[in-house]
Parts: C-alpha cells; sequence; structure tokens
C-alpha cells in the first residue's frame, strides 16, 4: 500500500462531511480534528512498515519449516548424493581409482 500524506487523511474526512451536508470551519474544533488525523495516518504509516518487515521474516520462517518438514518426510535415499569430485589436472582423464565392479552368479540348484 501507498503511505498516506500527513493531511490526506483530513483533506478526505473534511470532504466527506462537507457532502453529507457538514462544514469544518477553521477553529479549535477542526484543528483538534485534524491533528488526531495526522497521528493517525503516522500509525498507518508505521504499522504498513512493521507488517511488511514481519511478512518478510514469516516468509523466511515458513520457508525454513518446509525445508524441515521435507527433510524429515522425504524417502530415504531420495535425497540427491553429492556432486563427484573433479579429477586432479595431472590425473589421466579415463582412469578410474574405483574397482570395477563384478557381477555375483546366481547360485545353481543341484538335482535331487
Amino acid at each position: 500500500m501507498k503511505t498516506l500524506e500527513k493531511d490526506e487523511l483530513y483533506h478526505n474526512v473534511h470532504g466527506f462531511l462537507k457532502a453529507k451536508g457538514l462544514e469544518l470551519k477553521p477553529g479549535s474544533y477542526s484543528q483538534k480534528i485534524q491533528k488526531g488525523c495526522g497521528l493517525l495516518s503516522d500509525a498507518i504509516n508505521v504499522s504498513q512498515k512493521s507488517l511488511a518487515k514481519a511478512k518478510v521474516e514469516i516468509d523466511k520462517k515458513l520457508d525454513q519449516l518446509r525445508q524441515v518438514i521435507h527433510e524429515k518426510t522425504a524417502p530415504p535415499g531420495a535425497s540427491v548424493p553429492p556432486r563427484p569430485k573433479r579429477a586432479e589436472p595431472g590425473a589421466a582423464a579415463g582412469a578410474s581409482s574405483k574397482k570395477p565392479r563384478v557381477r555375483k552368479q546366481p547360485k545353481r540348484r543341484r538335482p535331487s
């Protein structure tokens, strides 16, 4: 929302009352109404800023909560594995330090 100007609320109230047949003439009564409208405008502006900051903080905490829930409820092994480390510059491009996998042979049944 936009912030309110100091006298904007008073001018709106003044216009509203004038449309209803009441005119605020300069005097102590209208000065007090103007001062009250100024205080109300300031309070509205400060609360808007505070609510905007609170919304940002709530969104951050909500994202953290969602992340924790996701981590706790994710199926085991479904997480993304870490990236493999890069080969050192001196190592051969196709060489691997891992042993090749050997496929196990299925057990054969003995005839009875």
